[in-house]
């Protein structure tokens, strides 16, 4: 089990496992987080990481085990938890044939955001599409597709973010402004967790970081100040069950 820092318990997972018959996805997993914690998810395709993700998010049932945040469990008969929630994953959660705009104005209103016209104009502008906040998301190319998801994220000011391939499919110029806001993510109140399989931005982000393997944590812990090429070697020793 990963431990926990001093500060204020954001996250906690119990137990957590999600099996599909006989396929098993997530291993009786435990986590915990702070907040200020920022932890990268790295492992192999069919680890079990977007899996793990969704459970935490609450969008899929664990078949065993329980996440909490910030102190409640998940309970898919409420829904006041999910305003602690921010989640960007390869679905979007956009609406196609609405604009930009209108996807956040929809989600800021279901979050009950006083500030609304402004605070989805400050998001628009961190993520650089200011000028496309009238485009229709089925207009978008994939990058911007990805930042307007992110804006959506962020929008109701989650105390807990979480990151499925943000990079995935970013140009240079996109990728760059994901790395701008994810630091910014960094502000010591906010709880991360972020899978990829950048090893090279994941490391460089991570407070800490987990090796995921056939739904199990076979490594985790703090690589502060180590050189990616190193965590890369150690990485594949540890996909292909050498340490």
């Amino acid at each position: 089990m990963i431990g926990v820092s001093s500060g204020r318990l954001v996250l906690e997972a119990k137990g957590l496992h999600r099996d599909y018959g006989s396929v098993v996805a997530v291993d009786a997993l435990d986590l915990s987080m702070s907040e200020g914690e920022f932890l990268t998810i790295v492992g192999p395709n069919g680890a079990g990481k977007s899996t793990l993700l969704s459970m935490l998010s609450g969008a899929m049932r664990p078949t065993t085990g329980s996440v909490s945040v910030c102190g409640e469990e998940l309970d898919f008969a409420r829904h006041e938890w999910r305003h602690r929630i921010g989640m960007l994953s390869h679905k979007g959660f956009l609406y196609d044939r609405m604009t930009v705009e209108e996807n956040l104005n929809f989600y800021g209103k279901l979050f009950g955001i006083a500030d609304l016209k402004d605070r989805i104009a400050s998001r628009l502008r961190r993520v650089g599409l200011s000028e496309r906040a009238r485009s229709e998301v089925r207009k978008l190319s994939h990058g911007m597709r990805q930042r307007a998801s992110l804006a959506r994220a962020l929008l109701h000011d989650p105390d807990l973010v979480l990151l499925d391939e943000p990079y995935s499919g970013l140009d240079p110029a996109a990728a760059l402004v994901l790395r701008d806001v994810l630091e910014e993510l960094k502000d010591g109140r906010r709880t991360v967790v972020m899978v990829t399989h950048n090893l090279r931005e994941g490391l460089e982000m991570a407070t800490r970081i987990a090796i995921q393997v056939g739904g199990r944590f076979e490594w985790e812990g703090s690589l502060k100040g180590a050189r990616w090429e190193d965590f890369e070697s150690h990485y594949h020793c540890v996909v292909e069950g050498r340490v």
